[in-house]
């Protein structure tokens, strides 16, 4: 009981297995096959219906209500207790351009050009890429390269910014909304199992890790049928 008191319901004490951060895509259905027919909109209807459930939180109004702006290129570090309620930078889904479902309600799926989101593992106290932005690749993991022809990256060019780092957990970090970055995957080999690999860049960003397929990357699969 007394080596409990001792521990802190804000922050673990011991830190060093959990960085770097480990990446998860949405939307996340049945596995990490991405399948669907673009003339059967009843194949790609419920990736359509995930990605705005899961943006409902990025809602400009939404992020305008509960969070602030904040100086992009830098850390947001807070100081006080512990106990104390952080604020939180505001992430509009709006920067994710045309992959925000905003213009496109369908998120590309429709046409054949699906776009995928990439979220980075929270961690307490962890300032990714050591004051340089950490930024995303994709590539063919194995197979033909040129199955996969072009892919944009939102916003900017596919990077996480540093103000929203570090995280300060969920009792005091009450608003914050988890950074992403968009994956439009605008010329993909058509009926066809494409092998994507997606990779973090950045200083001690570990993404070559074999026994850890989510550690700095993720592995997923589009297969997209006329």
């Amino acid at each position: 009981y007394v080596m409990l008191l001792t521990l802190s319901p804000y922050t673990p004490r011991f830190r060093d297995r959990v960085s770097p951060p480990g990446v998860m895509i949405r939307p996340y259905l049945n596995g990490f096959t991405i399948a669907f027919n673009v003339s059967q909109p009843n194949t790609w209807q419920p990736y359509v219906d995930s990605m705005h459930h899961f943006l409902a939180a990025y809602d400009d109004k939404v992020q305008e209500e509960k969070n602030i702006e904040c100086v992009p290129g830098q850390y947001f570090i807070q100081g006080g207790n512990d106990s104390e309620e952080k604020k939180a930078c505001q992430f509009k889904r709006s920067l994710l351009q045309n992959c925000s479902g905003i213009e496109d309600p369908t998120f590309g799926y429709s046409k054949g050009q699906p776009c995928i989101l990439l979220k980075m593992n929270r961690i307490i106290g962890y300032r990714p890429g050591a004051g340089v932005p950490v930024n995303v690749d994709c590539k063919v993991q194995k197979g033909n390269e040129s199955h996969l022809r072009s892919v944009d990256f939102y916003p900017g060019n596919g990077t996480f910014d540093l103000m929203y780092y570090p995280y300060y957990g969920k009792f005091t970090h009450v608003n914050y909304t988890s950074p992403l970055v968009a994956m439009h995957f605008t010329d993909v080999q058509k009926n066809s199992s494409v092998p994507i690999q997606c990779r973090l860049n950045g200083k001690g960003i570990i993404n070559d890790l074999n026994s850890d397929r989510f550690l700095g990357r993720i592995i997923f699969t589009l297969n997209i049928g006329k």
